[in-house]
């Protein structure tokens, strides 16, 4: 039998509230992993996707950015609201609303409900992780749910695909009706007194259709007793950063080895195979020598995406951000920006983007400001590097050593220097605005799901590696230009490098970077890392490839600390620490802030930060004898 697919496609929309898990149904239904693109006229991000019922109907779904209210208080919330009133530019309103509540929560997502109600939009009720509440014996009455809302109510289990049957057989019904009948909005930005009398109306549903245990599972309750105590839930954070840190240098060591000797390996190859010359010199020194150093990295890059993808299934991530509150609260920053500035660790740009979480403009924006400050994985292969050639790898205690300590440091001064900025913009820039309470739900700890793990893991992995196969190649490529040409002359006793227009610009730049300690392959390095950070990895190889030969390109971290003073590695990486060396972030800052003005305020005071941090850090090594 073969089913007739209808031309029309109907447009569904998920909405519903934060760790509701909308994104797994999202994925369920679709298959996709996220296609992402912005909504019409704003800067949030959209994810979309199509599925077709058994019955043939085609389904065009979009995934809504989660929310407690359509009041619109941040980007997100604003988008949600225009989306469901049909009220964004070029986009037709949803023919219906999936409606995704944690059924172990249901008093938050009801008023939701409520809320939605009111747009006039057809809707579905999916009471997504049931497996969960039903093990914790709350017992739901859907058909009186249903009667009490006035609207279908399904259950589902996104992670494990449980429900999606059911409710694709309500989904192939209500598309063959027409998807619901669709009534004159009645929405109006609710008052705190209408939030609290739609609180009201949620309860007495739940009272009417749900039936809770009357002793609930407290194993999330015991749990939080120890990871939010004020000063066992500190350390345990600190602990678990600490042993991060330490992973990301004796977990990856075997593999880097591995990928360090298959790159040794290929120029080797190269050499041999291509006749001395130009081609030769691009294929070795310009892509295998430049590229390879930042892919090197990639096994440390991978155990931190990891880690920060593992917590944040689990449901620590948010415990994390009330833990750090007070400590945040006192510099002036939204216990919020907590999740935005981790975030940060992998990449500032998804940072910077999770922002929009922050209903308050100023914490928003000051949160945007400080965010680059925050230790991205674009710097660890310039961490990396310098550490592995200047700190010595030997174990300090049992299994922490001096070089996992060294990087746990830098990351420390990180956090301490966004809460330094931000105290000094909050108290000396915007000391008339108060900083609103903080308002946080806790999701309930889960085992991660590890599939969607390493979907998520696999997806940032390609994203560096097209990094590397774009940026990074284009800026190798012109950076083996500059250090190639023009060819040295005739009779010329010094390294080809010498004669090139690097060695030029470099000359150029050294005068107002040797305070700092800088000598003009460093300044070479520092103008393509501009548009990434771990471009500089790769330009010094380049460069000293070029310079060297051979063993310089496969050799680069000794070749580093031969030339080098310990001084002026310390200085470089108090520069890396506060340069504001990565163009997408500042197209980003640019973009969310909807003007350049913040984007060169962020980049000046960033520079102006690490020529600082860098002239003291050399100074002071210096007169340590360090120079």
């Amino acid at each position: 039998m073969t089913i007739a697919t209808e031309t029309r496609a109907w447009r569904y929309a998920l909405v519903g509230t934060p760790n509701s898990g909308k994104t797994a149904l999202f994925n369920a239904l679709t298959g996709s992993r996220q296609k992402v693109a912005n909504y019409p006229g704003v800067t949030v991000e959209r994810k979309a996707g199509t599925f077709q019922t058994l019955s043939g109907h085609r389904i065009d779904l979009i995934d809504l950015p989660g929310t407690y209210s359509l009041r619109g208080r941040s980007p997100d919330e604003d988008v949600t609201r225009d989306a469901v009133l049909g009220r964004l530019a070029g986009e037709t309103p949803p023919d219906l609303l999936l409606c995704v509540a944690d059924a172990t929560n249901l008093r938050v997502a009801l008023r939701l409900v409520l809320e939605l109600k009111r747009a006039g939009r057809p809707m579905l009720l999916i009471l997504n992780m049931i497996d969960i509440a039903r093990r914790r014996g709350v017992e739901i009455d859907l058909d009186k749910l249903s009667a009490e809302l006035g609207i279908p109510v399904v259950t589902s289990t996104a992670v494990r695909r449980a429900g999606l049957d059911e409710l694709l057989r309500r989904i192939d019904e209500l598309a063959t009706d027409g998807a619901g009948q669709v009534t004159a909005s009645s929405w109006a930005p609710p008052s705190n007194a209408d939030l609290r009398a739609a609180q009201r109306e949620a309860d007495r549903v739940i009272k009417s259709a749900v039936s809770e245990p009357a002793r609930p599972d407290t194993l999330t309750g015991r749990v939080d007793a120890v990871l939010l105590h004020p000063v066992a839930g500190l350390v345990i954070l600190l602990l678990v950063l600490f042993v991060m840190f330490q992973a990301v240098f004796a977990w990856a060591r075997p593999v880097m080895d591995l990928i360090t000797s298959g790159f040794d390996a290929l120029g080797a190859a190269t050499h041999s195979f291509l006749p001395e010359g130009l081609l030769q010199s691009f294929i070795q020194s310009g892509v295998i020598s430049g590229v390879g150093s930042v892919i090197v990295f990639l096994p440390q890059i991978m155990i931190m995406f990891l880690f920060i993808l593992l917590l944040e299934d689990v449901g620590y991530m948010s415990r994390a951000a009330f833990l750090m509150d007070r400590i945040m609260g006192g510099a002036g920053l939204h216990g919020r920006a907590f999740i935005p500035l981790l975030s940060s660790f992998a990449c500032a740009i998804p940072g910077i983007m999770a922002t929009r979480v922050i209903d308050n403009k100023r914490d928003r924006l000051t949160t945007i400001l400080v965010a680059p400050l925050m230790t991205c994985s674009a710097r660890i292969p310039v961490y990396t590097l310098l550490i592995s050639a200047f700190i010595p790898d030997r174990e300090i205690w049992g299994p922490i050593g001096l070089q996992g300590l060294v990087m746990f440091g830098l990351y420390a001064i990180g956090i301490a220097s966004a809460l330094a900025v931000s105290f000094v913009a909050n108290h000396f820039f915007w000391r008339e605005s108060a900083t609103p309470p903080f308002m946080l739900e806790l999701p309930d700890y889960k085992l991660p799901q590890l599939r969607s793990v390493a979907i998520a893991l696999y997806t940032r992995v390609k994203a560096f590696l097209y990094r590397a196969g774009t940026t990074i190649f284009s800026m190798m490529v012109l950076i083996w230009f500059l250090a190639s040409f023009p060819r040295p002359p005739l009779g010329a006793t010094e390294p080809a490098i010498d004669y090139s227009l690097a060695a030029m610009i470099g000359r150029w730049i050294e005068p107002a970077l040797a305070p700092i300690g800088f000598n003009w392959q460093i300044s070479v390095a520092l103008v393509p890392g501009m548009a990434a950070r771990e471009v500089a990895v790769a330009s010094l190889g380049t460069v000293y490839a070029i310079a060297g030969g051979d063993e310089a390109a496969s050799q680069i971290g000794q070749k580093l600390a031969a030339e080098w003073s310990l001084a002026t590695a310390l200085a470089l990486i108090a520069w890396y620490i506060f340069a504001p060396q990565c163009a997408s972030t500042l197209a980003v800052i640019r973009r969310e802030t909807g003007g350049w003005r913040w984007m060169f305020i962020t980049f000046f005071y960033m520079l102006a930060l690490a020529y600082i941090a860098a002239f003291i850090t050399y100074r002071a090594a210096v007169a340590l004898g360090w120079g």
